[in-house]
């Protein structure tokens, strides 16, 4: 027989958006919570990937809001050199686990149900070592795994691989290095020049590197966007940038040459034009280590690989000797439909400010607490900004967000939490009692209201092919 549970919300997945939204809760309300997760600890995908992973935006600004992850410090060494720090991926790990051990759980108002499957037909969850079941008696179910990541190593690569051929998955990088001559780095986005830094800051020569690119993609410059609590003023401008591009701009393709001209994106090579976007931000010292690496072949997916070649979606090319493949074809941004974020009794977590999936949580969280409104206008606060995948959606998400901001700033429970949000980059700026700053928020909010009709010119013009 089922044990049922009662709570105020059921949250399926702790991985970090979960874990921002309950933190919300337990920050704002009285409210109890039960999380079901198939991980044995809460942080989602963190708990698989790569051991030389990092955050790719600063530790200052991730996580959950009553928490700090890190210690508010710039690097003053290395790739990242004149950054705040980014996180480890053991780091964070271990950062969720003791929220859950240091926060939730003694609140007394959260249980966490690890190693449970939940089968959202019947609603009921179930252990997978014990075989306990559970069902629940709640107002609300809150699904966090709607944008679920799916990593290398937690599933087979994505093209045949021959007998006599090694392929392995990103995270066994560190333990095959030593064994190998070349290496053939599989994928072109964030996990697959993480990969490459891994070998070339071990002393790899580029020249032992394959790098299979299918798209060259655009990336952000980590300085402009993710600088951190003392560097908000970059950011505000990287923002303004952004839409003073877009009023200037002449056509869609215009608007990308501007951000480029203005140094707001980044690209690995100026002879080969992105057609993709991922929300990677590199710093240049990390991009002047990328592109020594040459041997980069552009000619679509990997389908099959051997000892000696590679079948790929627009030919076939010989494989180095003695090379390991290393799969890094991540789906770090995965492609779903647009959802309502509240839908009666159930809130489906989706990213609201483009490429902050965690930050966008808590600001769902913070909605639902703190604004006394009906659906619609929770709604109205919380459009969901789709994850980029191609070029032009970078200006799809660019839009919507200036949408969001417009509405945002109309509503004082969200301004304040804005406010005080630890994980909110422009936190800093919106405290309208400094004379400066609300004259500085009201120049940017109509630069907003200006921009916005523009932008969807240029977006119809863009999805056009103009």
């Amino acid at each position: 027989m089922a044990e049922v549970i009662e709570a105020d919300y059921l949250v399926i997945g702790a991985g970090g958006m979960g874990m921002a939204f309950v933190d919300e809760i337990l920050t704002h309300s009285d409210a109890t919570v039960v999380m079901v997760d198939k991980n044995f600890r809460p942080g989602g995908h963190w708990n698989y990937v790569y051991p030389f992973c990092r955050l790719h935006q600063t530790s200052t600004c991730y996580g959950v809001n009553s928490t700090e992850l890190g210690g508010d410090r710039r690097d003053e060494f290395g790739l990242n050199k004149g950054c705040y720090e980014l996180a480890s991926g053991s780091e964070v790990v271990a950062y969720f686990d003791n929220v859950m051990r240091r926060r939730f759980i003694p609140s007394g108002r959260v249980k966490f149900l690890s190693m449970c499957e939940y089968d959202k037909d019947s609603g009921r969850a179930r252990n997978t070592v014990s075989g306990s079941e559970y069902e629940f008696k709640v107002k609300k179910t809150v699904d966090s795994t709607y944008l679920n990541v799916t990593v290398p190593s937690q599933r087979p690569p994505t093209f045949d691989v021959a007998e006599g051929a090694k392929a392995v998955a990103v995270n066994d990088l560190p333990r095959i290095a030593p064994y190998y001559e070349n290496f053939v780095i599989v994928g072109s986005g964030k996990t697959g020049m993480d990969a490459v830094l891994f070998l070339l800051s071990n002393g790899i020569d580029p020249d032992r590197i394959t790098w299979v690119m299918p798209a060259d993609a655009w990336m952000f410059d980590r300085f402009t966007v993710d600088p951190g609590r003392k560097f908000s003023d970059p950011v505000t401008q990287y923002a303004i940038g952004i839409l003073e591009c877009a009023l200037e701009a002449k056509s869609c393709r215009d608007f990308y040459d501007l951000l480029d001209g203005r140094e707001l994106i980044k690209q690995l090579d100026r002879n080969h034009k992105p057609t993709r976007w991922r929300c990677a931000t590199f710093t240049e010292l990390e991009l002047e280590q990328l592109r020594r690496v040459k041997n980069i072949i552009r000619m679509g997916y990997v389908e099959a690989v051997s000892s000696s070649e590679m079948t790929l979606s627009d030919g076939v090319c010989p494989a180095p000797a003695n090379a390991v493949y290393v799969d890094c074809a991540a789906d770090g941004l995965p492609k779903v439909p647009d959802a309502k974020v509240f839908d009666g009794d159930k809130i489906t977590l989706q990213t609201v400010r483009m490429c902050q999936q965690v930050y966008s949580a808590g600001f769902i969280g913070n909605v639902e607490c703190n604004v006394d409104a009906d659906e619609d206008r929770k709604n109205e606060l919380c459009h969901p900004v789709l994850l980029p995948y191609l070029e032009i959606d970078y200006l799809r998400c660019a839009l919507q967000n200036s949408k969001n901001m417009a509405v945002w700033l109309t509503e004082p429970a969200v301004v304040k939490w804005i406010n005080e949000a630890r994980t909110d980059l422009f936190s800093p700026l919106l405290d309208f009692e400094d004379p400066e700053v609300a004259k500085s928020i009201q120049a940017m909010g109509e630069l907003i209201h200006e921009a916005i009709p523009k932008m969807e010119i240029l977006l119809e013009e863009g999805m056009r092919g103009e």
